[in-house]
C-alpha cells in the first residue's frame, strides 16, 4: 500500500476535512473552557435538562437524570477538555485515529441524549433529527478508517523532514 502524498487530492480533502472539524472543536472547546458559563454557571446542566426535556432516547434518560446531572461539574470539565483535545489532535494530525474513536463515541452520546424524534415518527425523522450529531459521527469514522493524517499533520512534516535526511 502506498504512502498518500500532498499531490493526492483524495488525501487532501480528507485533511482538509480533519482540520476544519478539528477547528470546530476548538471554537466549541474555547467557549466552554474560557466562558464561565458552561463549567461554573450551570450551562451544562442546562442543556443536559433540555436534553431531557425534548429529546433524550428513553433509556438515556436515567442516565442523563441519575448519573450525569448529579456529576454535572466534573463532566462539564470532561466534556470540555475533550473538546479541547479533539481539536488538537485532528489540527496537528496527532493520534487521529484514537481520537476519532473517543470523538465517535462522544457523537453517538450526544445522539442518544438528544436527538430522539418520539416514539410516533416516521423512521427517517431519527435520520433527520440526528444529522447535527451522525455526519460528525461518520466524519469520526472516515478519520479512523483513513489515513487523513498522511497529509498537512505534525506526522507527515516530521516523515518528510526526516526522509530528506537520509
Amino acid at each position: 500500500m502506498s504512502e498518500h502524498t500532498s499531490s493526492d487530492p483524495n488525501a487532501r480533502a480528507l485533511a482538509f476535512l480533519r482540520i476544519a472539524i478539528g477547528v470546530l472543536f476548538l471554537i466549541f472547546a474555547e467557549y466552554k473552557i474560557v466562558g464561565t458559563e458552561f463549567m461554573g454557571h450551570g450551562g451544562f446542566s442546562f442543556w443536559i435538562s433540555k436534553f431531557l426535556e425534548q429529546g433524550a432516547y428513553p433509556f438515556m434518560e436515567p442516565v442523563l437524570r441519575n448519573f450525569v446531572l448529579p456529576h454535572a461539574k466534573p463532566l462539564a470539565y470532561l466534556v470540555a477538555y475533550s473538546e479541547l483535545a479533539l481539536g488538537l489532535a485532528l489540527v496537528l494530525g496527532l493520534l487521529v485515529r484514537l481520537a476519532s474513536i473517543f470523538g465517535w463515541v462522544f457523537m453517538i452520546t450526544l445522539l442518544l441524549s438528544s436527538d430522539y424524534p418520539g416514539a410516533g415518527a416516521p423512521f427517517w425523522e431519527y435520520f433527520g433529527n440526528s444529522l447535527q450529531h451522525s455526519v460528525l459521527a461518520l466524519c469520526f469514522v472516515a478519520f479512523f478508517l483513513g489515513r487523513s493524517d498522511n497529509v498537512w499533520s505534525v506526522r507527515s512534516w516530521h516523515a518528510q523532514k526526516f526522509s530528506r535526511n537520509y
